[in-house]
């Protein structure tokens, strides 16, 4: 019986594991460029209120 050639498994699945990684790497490209304008200042945004709003419900209490 042929002795298992484990180099060239580990290196299939060496290539394998780098094409999902380039294929989801693409894929959040796509999407940044795609929908990346609106949720960037969407998160922004909230970010900025909630403090104004944590700063005006502390002054009247204090």
């Amino acid at each position: 019986m042929a002795k298992p050639n484990y180099q060239f498994e580990k290196r299939q699945r060496d290539l394998a594991k780098k094409n999902r990684q380039e294929e989801k790497r693409l894929q959040k490209l796509a999407s940044k460029a795609a929908g990346g304008d609106g949720s960037p200042d969407a998160g922004a945004g909230d970010g900025q209120d909630a403090p104004a709003e944590v700063a005006g419900a502390t002054d009247p209490g204090t």
